[in-house]
């Protein structure tokens, strides 16, 4: 499975550019985080662009989230380790991420939203001009970007080994990368 099929799924199962632009920004997380740890690149990348592909079609069915994409990706031929981080990623199904890169991908990819409103604020709304102590001052005001969940970020420490500045820092860098792709 490459990249340009893997986008090319994505742009057939997903139609609104906000969500579009939040799988953009998870494989880009997900590719820093993998170099991180020294994994794989491009699998990790897979999963973060795919990992909510189904988000549009099971929002009425929240726990059926992730369990439709992972049929749709096994069906469409994409590595199992990719299948099955999509499939456990979304912690309202109950599964429990075991590998690295589940663990990754299910408390990761929840910190891009806080990381784009951040930059949204900003006066020229730009990712350029946020600064991590910024997006952790916005982490700490619960009421900024309301739909982040706070706690499943904070996992992180626990399940990778990553502290909130840690994370914030390196996802903030590699948003800040793709920046001109994600319209910030």
């Amino acid at each position: 499975m490459t990249r340009e099929q893997a986008w090319q799924l994505v742009q057939e199962k997903v139609k609104g550019a906000f969500l579009k632009n939040h799988l953009l920004a998870s494989e880009a997380i997900m590719r820093a985080l993998a170099r991180h740890f020294g994994e794989d690149e491009e699998l990790w990348g897979l999963a973060g662009l795919v990992h909510d592909i189904d988000w549009e079609t099971t929002e009425t069915e929240p726990k059926q989230h992730g369990l439709i994409a992972a049929n749709w990706l096994s069906s469409a031929g994409f590595p199992a380790e990719v299948v099955e981080a999509v499939k456990v990623h979304n912690h309202m199904t109950g599964l429990v991420p075991r590998t690295l890169l589940e663990k990754t991908l299910w408390c990761a990819e929840e910190l891009t939203g806080l990381i784009a409103a951040s930059a949204l604020v900003q006066p020229d709304k730009k990712l350029a001009s946020v600064k991590p102590s910024s997006v952790k001052k916005k982490f700490k005001d619960k009421a900024f970007a309301a739909g982040v969940n706070r706690e499943i970020i904070l996992k992180c420490q626990e399940m990778i080994g990553l502290s909130l500045d840690e994370l914030i820092d390196i996802e903030l860098k590699a948003m800040q990368e793709i920046a001109s792709n994600l319209g910030l």
